[in-house]
């Protein structure tokens, strides 16, 4: 409610010196006598995220009235001195009634300082509480509650004073400072109270983390629901990050980088709202429509309050416009009922440019075209020798001229002229201070499901076995000392592939983690999300470069990068190639986890899936760039239900900022039909995929005919990006049909395991004569005779046993 006294300002001059001072009360009194229609309006607009009540004393010509109540003005003040000069005719004509409020019914404050204030708030609240304290809740600009607090004088005179949200401490017995230690202050907005007078309200903007002490939450009532202003916020961060060069990674800075783009799809969105007939189609509209208007807003510097504000101001207006829509767009309507168009068109414009695009569709290879199913599964990648021939010179380069090759190559193939090849911990700070706290989340989420699947895995006990009286064998497993990660650049930022690789090496331990990854080609820096996990795990050195020449100082080490024992990571042609080649030359000794490259998946499904999961399925590996490769696999699937699947396709596709990459992708990709289960385990046993996802009936029933895969997602509801991002499992994984013979990363991926023997007088004598025995049929006499000599002297076999 609005509270029952006011601060009143008579002249410009004091609404400039002593606003600051009262702004807190979120109102005023504003005399006409000595202020003007136009310095009272241009003090709402400029003061309007303060305010929620403005009163206006000593007006009373009809005109000046309506111009105040028109331009914010919430009530005008009646006294016994002027009421006789308002025209009653003014009242009813204008149907403001309402707005106008006896002299009586609020309190004019003089005040001087913050303590008068206070005082003046607290001769107006009660409490029933022992400790005389007052409850108190805290809400946002927007009016969502962040928690329940409790006050008392001196609190609330420091939360005047220094403009900050300050409460009483109950557990500490002491005023609190909201933020002092955590760092997550608050900004004093306003200070009210309820219509009992027996609650405060605080209006806060927060900062940090949220106002609740649990990390998981940003209020004490849970974290706050998803809504308009959330999508502001996070609309507000693209364009802050579009001011900075970089290349575009989000659609929102694109829309910023393109304004044609963003006007365009506005006027379309609006377009196809006005068509829209159903619920879901009207409500699915308007939310594109409110996205792109929001774009527009945030690009101009407009927030949703100032709209908010212009709402308000136009249901305050005392005289209303008749509402007719201008002449060219009801002609349009009526063009359109005449010609009746349809909505749907038959083919896409391509956004950039205008021109049209053939529809986003699969090949289809039919059941028993060999040659085509053949075709179809064929990887689209360039032969070895012609990419190792590529690779040799960089990697040779790298080993022999270190950190001078490797910045060399960071200049010339990702545009960026460094100083050092590598960042190393502690980190800039303002790597993780550019993270929403929604994105520190969600990663923390995803490293502790990856954490705790992968601490299953680890392998602690060591293994004795006796397999003879007095043999003893053993296994023990170690970490690997030393591992280089490469987490790929190129088209996206990839903090999945750093918590991927990261956290099972943190698991199994191992000494030194260093990752490398390329620098952004504009602004020469990598992701934060990449150092926020590179802090999480321990790692202490980051290599500023991507591609062959990445691998190639890992596994050789230069003036600034450490040479590892162990590369592992994903990355496209060019980073398998160079991780293959040192990993077979002795020189570097230094192994790999496998030759991963371009991301693919097959897709199993009946005519029963949901084709428009299948489609997603299908397009979350087909953005992955243009040289991964998607297909499905089609149990007995019908002309209807394809048709279904292609237009779900296309229309998906076409809804994602990466469709180009997809468009290209898909041209190199199938939907292989076959007639039964068994038939569609055959062949993608054959292609041994690095993805696969089975949408059929009853799916977990057929893990069994699963022989080669890099990963298995079973049954409707798990889609691949779950196992990319957050369920546990390891997305590291073998890729070009390797899946025959590889595992991906998992724990083991980053130990070794060490045999040991212990043999004892009777366990020589059990297995010695078989030792020496092979030994001399293998002409090993040297091995022959150290079993020979110990049994000899223990007198298990004569001095002349030869």
């Amino acid at each position: 409610m609005g509270l029952p006294f006011a601060p009143v300002y008579t002249s410009v001059r004091e609404l400039e010196e002593n606003f600051p001072k009262y702004q807190y009360t979120a109102n005023c009194i504003l005399d006409f006598n000595n202020l003007s229609v136009a310095e009272i309006l241009q003090f709402i607009i400029a003061q309007g995220k303060y305010l929620q009540d403005v009163y206006v004393k000593n007006v009373t010509e009809k005109d000046d009235i309506v111009a105040l109540l028109n331009g914010g003005v919430s009530k005008i003040i009646v006294d016994e001195n002027n009421a006789h000069k308002i025209d009653t005719a003014t009242i009813s004509e204008t149907d403001c009634s309402s707005r106008f409020i006896s002299s009586s019914a609020v309190e004019e404050l003089h005040l001087c300082n913050s303590e008068q204030l206070a005082r003046k708030y607290m001769s107006c609240l009660k409490t029933d509480r022992e400790d005389g304290l007052f409850t108190s809740v805290v809400v946002d600009a927007n009016n969502k509650c962040l928690g329940l607090v409790y006050s008392s004088f001196p609190s609330l005179l420091a939360a005047l004073q220094t403009g900050t949200g300050v409460y009483y401490s109950r557990s500490r017995n002491e005023i609190w400072y909201k933020g002092k230690t955590s760092g997550d202050t608050q900004k004093l907005l306003s200070v009210g109270f309820d219509c009992d007078g027996d609650c405060l309200k605080f209006v806060v903007e927060q900062s940090g983390s949220g106002f609740c002490h649990v990390p998981e939450q940003t209020t004490c009532f849970g974290s706050q629901n998803y809504d308009v202003y959330e999508l502001e916020k996070i609309i507000q961060s693209r364009f802050q990050d579009s001011n900075l060069p970089s290349n575009s990674k989000s659609y929102t800075k694109r829309l910023f980088s393109e304004p044609k783009l963003l006007n365009a799809k506005i006027r379309e969105e609006a377009d196809e709202l006005v068509e829209a007939q159903s619920k879901d189609e009207i409500s699915w509209e308007f939310a594109d429509l409110l996205y792109f208007s929001i774009c527009k807003l945030v690009q101009n510097g407009v927030s949703l309050k100032d709209v908010e504000a212009n709402l308000k101001l136009k249901n305050l207006k005392t005289i209303k416009r008749k509402g007719d829509a201008k002449a060219k767009y009801l002609e349009t309507e009526e063009k359109k009922e005449t010609e009746n168009v349809e909505k749907k068109k038959p083919v896409e414009q391509d956004k950039k440019n205008g021109s049209v695009q053939k529809p986003i569709h699969l090949s289809v290879v039919n059941y028993g075209d060999k040659q085509g199913i053949l075709d179809a599964f064929t990887r689209p990648i360039q032969k070895s020798n012609d990419i190792m021939n590529l690779v040799g010179p960089i990697v040779s380069n790298v080993r022999t001229k270190g950190d001078a090759a490797l910045l060399s190559y960071t200049e010339k193939f990702d545009g960026c002229k460094l100083s050092s090849p590598v960042l190393e911990a502690p980190f800039p700070p303002e790597y993780i201070e550019s993270l929403s706290e929604e994105m520190k989340q969600s990663l923390d989420l995803s490293i502790a499901n990856v954490e705790k699947f992968h601490q299953a895995q680890l392998q602690t006990d060591i293994l004795d076995v006796e397999t003879q009286p007095g043999v003893i064998c053993s296994r023990f497993p170690r970490p690997i000392e030393k591992v280089g990660l490469y987490i790929p650049g190129g088209t996206a930022v990839l903090p999945s592939t750093a918590l991927m690789l990261g956290v099972p090496a943190k698991v199994a331990q191992c000494k030194e983690i260093v990752f490398a990854t390329p620098p952004n080609r504009q602004t020469g820096k990598i992701s934060g999300e990449v150092v926020y996990v590179a802090e999480k795990v321990g790692c202490k050195k980051i290599v500023l470069a991507g591609g062959a020449q990445a691998v190639a100082a890992m596994a050789y080490g230069t003036e600034s990068v450490p040479k590892v024992d162990k590369i592992m990571g994903p990355g496209n042609q060019f980073v398998t190639a160079a991780k293959m080649l040192v990993s077979n030359d002795t020189s570097a000794l230094c192994s790999i986890d496998m030759p991963a490259g371009p991301s693919e998946v097959l897709v199993v499904c009946d005519k029963k899936s949901d084709y428009d999961f299948v489609a997603s399925d299908l397009l979350s590996q087909a953005e992955h760039g243009i040289d991964s490769q998607v297909i499905l696999v089609g149990i007995n699937l019908d002309q209807e239900y394809l048709t279904n699947l292609q237009n779900a396709v296309d229309k998906q596709a076409n809804n994602l900022p990466r469709v180009d990459i997809v468009r290209k992708c898909i041209e190199h990709s199938s939907i292989v039909l076959c007639k039964s289960v068994e038939e569609a385990f055959e062949m993608s046993n054959n292609y041994a995929p690095e993805h696969l996802i089975l949408q059929i009936e009853n799916a977990e029933s057929y893990l069994d005919l699963v022989d080669n895969a890099g990963s298995v997602f079973v049954g409707t509801y798990t889609p691949e990006s779950c196992g990319d991002y957050s369920s546990g499992t390891n997305h590291t994984l073998p890729t070009y049909g390797y899946a025959r013979q590889y595992s991906g990363v998992n724990t083991a991926t980053f130990q070794k395991f060490i045999t040991s023997q212990a043999i004892t007088p009777q366990g020589l004598d059990k297995i010695g004569k078989a030792v020496m025995t092979i030994a001399k049929v293998e002409g090993l006499d040297g091995h022959r005779n150290a079993v020979k000599i110990r049994m000899q002297k223990l007198g298990l076999v004569p001095e002349t046993f030869e």
